[in-house]
């Protein structure tokens, strides 16, 4: 039986990460095949936000030609669950929000090795080291500004510098939320624990905490802050609803690799485990096709990361203009050390 290190769990449980989802997902035996030992059920755990997702997600039922199960829940709750579960898994597919929770279970063994026509249709800089998941939809952090409050030129072109004197008390931030998370963890990756902890005091000290991204983004439209950090979509998202002339916010894209530019990828890996990778490995070959790369470029207002298909968001830079960090996405795993450090320093 395949099982994570003792190590591994331990870490997971003192990061509070793997209880929640235990009691939510249950840790019976059943596969989600048929009965007869078959793979044309298909179990998906996904990290990604129902009201985001759902509407693929009910048509991939009708591309693969199977039931689909989906099982919502926080990406590295999930993927400690499918840790826990080892070689029991329900899970077929996981869908995660971000690269790290793919990273976790890529490093344990538990994903299978996708075909090398799935790996080419996305550039390997948004795929695992390892062949084992892909990378389906990206997006970058960005800095939400009032223009009221601050001038265009004087938005920080470095994430480090809203710790200076200047923006205390003037910076929005969601110290919970598992993309700022997973920005933190890259820059821990780029440029080591002691300067992020110091960045993260700085912070603390100069920012305002919000419950998630979109409160964020209202507070600088309010002009409770000057600065919010968030994802891009959330600002093109509420463009689309009211119309850019009714958002009170605008974006700054950060230069020159700065790793407030980070570009996160949501994405899929099969489960060695799951006895449904026929299934898993057709939901992978519609998720990376036009109908549902579309969709995200579309609705959810993310970057498609599949060839040959790009984004129609009014005002939003082309993909290849992203000045992000290099960085490999499979690092950004080690979220339970980016969450001791951020309860160290009193943010969580």
């Amino acid at each position: 039986m395949r099982r994570p290190s003792a190590r591994r769990i331990s870490a997971l449980l003192a990061a509070g990460l793997l209880l929640p989802v235990l009691a939510s997902c249950g840790s019976g035996d059943d596969k989600g095949g048929t009965a007869d030992g078959g793979d044309s059920a298909l179990v998906i755990y996904s990290g990604r936000n129902e009201k985001l997702v759902k509407p693929i997600l009910d048509k991939l039922e009708k591309a693969v030609g199977a039931k689909v199960e989906v099982r919502y829940g926080d990406s590295a709750e999930l993927a400690a669950q499918i840790l826990e579960e080892g070689d029991r898994t329900k899970a077929g597919l996981f869908f995660s929000q971000d690269a790290g929770a793919l990273g976790a279970l890529s490093k344990e063994g538990m994903l299978a090795k996708l075909p090398q026509s799935s790996l080419d249709e996305v550039d390997k800089a948004y795929r695992g080291e390892e062949g084992d998941w892909v990378g389906l939809s990206g997006r970058v952090r960005v800095i939400a500004y009032n223009p009221d409050k601050v001038a265009e030129d004087k938005v920080p072109d470095r994430v480090v510098d809203v710790m200076k004197p200047e923006w205390k008390g003037k910076v929005g931030f969601a110290p919970t939320n598992a993309s700022f998370q997973a920005f933190v963890t890259g820059m821990r990756v780029l440029e080591g624990d002691d300067a992020t902890r110091l960045w993260l005091k700085g912070l603390k000290a100069n920012g305002k905490v919000y419950t998630n991204n979109l409160a964020t983004l209202d507070a600088v439209e309010s002009g409770e802050v000057s600065l919010g950090l968030v994802n891009h979509y959330y600002w093109y998202e509420r463009v689309a609803e009211k119309g850019e002339g009714k958002v009170g916010a605008q974006l700054k894209f950060l230069p020159g690799g700065d790793p407030g530019a980070l570009i996160n990828v949501a994405g899929v890996g099969i489960l060695k485990d799951g006895g449904q990778a026929g299934t898993a490995q057709k939901a992978v070959d519609y998720l990376l096709s036009k109908e549902a790369q579309t969709y995200f470029a579309d609705t959810t207002k993310e970057y498609p990361l599949a060839a040959g298909v790009t984004s129609n968001v009014e005002g939003l830079p082309p993909f290849e203009s992203l000045e992000s960090p290099d960085i490999d996405l499979g690092k950004l795993e080690s979220l339970q050390e980016t969450l001791a450090m951020l309860q160290d320093v009193g943010l969580v």
